[in-house]
């Protein structure tokens, strides 16, 4: 059988024999035929809160925080709908957040790209920076004793509101939602915490999973300490048209998003399977390798014990240059190395997190990697083993390897059904 994998911008089509191949792809709803009607309905009828036009004022200071380029959110349908909503407060008066967590600062290009350039032009916008140390505020802690730094501008707007794209995310449970608070637009030590050896290897940080994560816990009370005003969160389907959207009260809004997103990605399977074929689910989200360990992760959920997976991502931003995910890869010798260097007590490196998933997922299965911009020392370097074409890994697993393939990554989450 032929299959079209989510690759890049252009997707990538392989051949796989069809007698011991299953794939797997979140059930698909097509886009609303009117996605641009059902935000303004969202907006001036939303869950929990009175509409946007009620809640500001014209003398009031509005931030907004948005997803990076990393996300395929669609912002540039959402945000001139919700600054029409707006249209009573002056430009000067609104400052629009790119929540990059640690993630590098988007360009001006990018900007236009995700934004519009009539949003670009006329509003304030500003990347966030988590290393910057005169950016963030401190407005406390959590219970668990994690110090809160955010974004001043955030902190010291009058109305605070988050934009957010809900897909299952591989420690925090849900994209979107109170994450667009912390990491999005926190200080490194906040987020540093966020995403310590201790909360990314607790069994109940995972796809899915809210209640009981203590990262989305730690990530849902801060977003109530830092008070937001009002939300908007969508999903979308593999085409990145909007099939749900949903405004108001922030709790509210991002449990029905999560409800339809679970609903939506979940799919059951009743046994692991020797060979996990998956993406990053193609460009945006598959920028570079360290994005693409979420795409190992869905497939991490399926694949046997000692099985193999393979993830073909784009990568063409590299590993990246940015950040220090290449480096704390590069000083160990293998996973378990990885594995052992950061679980030592007080170890603190950003992007750690990134690299503990990684060789977790390397304890269970060898990992390959497809990518068509990444040299085969650079895949090696990250301790993974290059593949030239797909079918040739796939064939060497043998006549009789079942077969899983995850066209569209980790918008897909397999699981063991105990039924």
């Amino acid at each position: 059988m032929k299959v079209r994998l989510a690759y890049g911008r252009e997707g990538l089509e392989v051949e796989l024999p069809d007698e011991r191949t299953t794939v797997i792809e979140p059930t698909f709803v097509p886009g609303l035929p009117d996605a641009k009607g059902a935000i303004l309905t969202a907006l001036r009828n939303p869950i929990g809160t009175p509409p946007l036009r009620q809640i500001v004022e014209p003398t009031q200071s509005v931030a907004i925080s948005v997803c990076d380029i990393t996300r395929p959110m669609p912002s540039k349908t959402l945000l001139p709908l919700l600054l029409g909503e707006l249209r009573h407060v002056p430009p000067e008066n609104i400052t629009i957040l790119i929540a990059t967590g640690t993630h590098r600062t988007n360009t001006e290009e990018e900007l236009a790209e995700m934004l519009g350039e009539g949003v670009v032009d006329k509003y304030r916008v500003v990347n966030h920076n988590g290393f910057d140390d005169d950016s963030p505020e401190k407005i406390g802690s959590t219970d668990s004793g994690i110090e809160v730094l955010l974004n001043r501008r955030w902190v010291e707007s009058d109305i605070r509101i988050t934009t957010g794209f809900v897909e299952p995310h591989f420690f925090a449970g849900f994209s979107g939602g109170p994450k667009m608070v912390a990491p999005g637009l926190a200080g490194f030590p906040t987020i540093m915490r966020l995403h310590d050896a201790a909360m990314i290897g607790h069994p109940n940080a995972r796809f899915a999973i809210t209640v009981g994560n203590p990262i989305h816990d730690a990530i849902r009370e801060i977003a109530r300490m830092s008070s937001v005003d009002f939300s908007v969160d969508v999903t979308i389907n593999r085409d990145k048209r909007i099939t749900s959207v949903y405004a108001g009260e922030l709790f509210a809004v991002h449990k029905a998003a999560c409800a339809v997103a679970q609903r939506l990605a979940m799919q059951p399977v009743s046994a692991p399977f020797d060979l996990v074929l998956t993406t990053n689910s193609g460009y945006p989200l598959d920028q570079n390798l360290y994005q693409a360990v979420k795409g190992m992760s869905a497939a991490a959920q399926v694949v046997r014990e000692g099985g193999r997976i393979i993830c073909a991502a784009e990568c063409s931003e590299g590993v990246p240059e940015h950040g220090q995910y290449r480096d704390i890869l590069a000083l160990c010798g293998s996973p378990s190395e990885v594995l052992e260097m950061i679980q030592q007590t007080e170890y603190e490196r950003h992007d750690q997190w990134q690299a503990q998933i990684q060789a977790q997922i390397q304890m269970k299965a060898d990992v390959y990697l497809k990518s068509s911009c990444l040299t085969e020392q650079q895949v090696t370097d990250a301790h993974l083993t290059p593949v030239g074409r797909i079918e040739d890994t796939i064939e060497d697993c043998g006549p009789d390897a079942s077969i899983c393939v995850l066209p569209e990554g980790p918008q897909t989450i397999p699981y063991i059904s105990a039924g």
